[in-house]
């Protein structure tokens, strides 16, 4: 095997090692412990599942370090098709990784104010589950904030799958479309959240038609032949 196959087969199993955590914190979470509109029976739950909400928080930690090595391959891969873009790839994921790392703190935010803590004696039950409840809400805006660099990054990644001549180019389309899915959905969860969730679903359908493809070519057919720039 042929290092550009090796690196892209590597590329692929971080990909998929990376995707594996993310549904679990990211969809599974919310609907298993949070109660839309209800801070108190969103709190019991937490209290009764304290270590789900832990496992949710080394999940989002786990999944944002496993991408920087991710971006990395990628570039390693990509950079003989293109230096700047391939730059530019690594510069747009690694912004979102601070704002994960921070977000991240939100949920800790949220265990702690429902923790039961003396400290906290200064506040009724009632706040307390109702800040909780906050932190939460802050945690699931702040990934639709974050939301646009998870887009962004992926067009300088379907430019040089596109022009590298050894993937498939549909595949770089794909990516270039869901660059401006995940973007949209964000843009528009923030200009009219009432919409959101509706226009989410779709886009949530563009996203997955354009990563999951790369994603199992990478892993499975790795590169055809050798990329420009690399030594034979």
């Amino acid at each position: 095997m042929n290092s550009a196959r090796k690196t892209a087969r590597v590329a692929g199993l971080l990909y998929v090692l990376a995707c594996f955590h993310a549904p679990f914190s990211l969809i599974y979470l919310p609907s298993a412990l949070m109660v839309p509109g209800n801070a108190m029976a969103t709190a019991n739950k937490i209290r009764a599942s304290e270590l789900l909400l832990r496992m949710g928080i080394v999940s989002d930690l786990v999944t944002n370090i496993i991408f920087i090595f991710v971006v990395l391959t990628l570039y390693r891969l990509l950079k003989g098709v293109d230096p700047h873009q391939a730059m530019l790839m690594v510069i747009l994921w690694l912004v979102s990784v601070p704002i994960a790392f921070i977000n991240t703190l939100n949920r800790l935010a949220a265990l702690i104010l429902l923790s039961g803590a003396d400290f906290l004696s200064v506040f009724a039950q009632g706040q307390s589950e109702a800040m909780a409840m906050v932190f939460l809400r802050l945690y699931s805006q702040g990934n639709i904030v974050n939301q646009i660099f998870w887009g962004l990054w992926l067009l300088p990644f379907g430019i040089l799958v596109f022009k590298s001549g050894f993937i498939p180019r549909i595949l770089g389309v794909l990516l270039i479309i869901a660059c401006f899915g995940y973007v949209a959905s964000s843009v528009i969860y923030l200009l009219a959240p009432h919409y959101g969730p509706i226009v989410s679903r779709f886009m949530m359908m563009l996203e997955a038609l354009g990563e999951l493809p790369i994603v199992f070519w990478l892993l499975v057919k790795g590169v055809r032949v050798q990329p420009r720039g690399e030594p034979a």
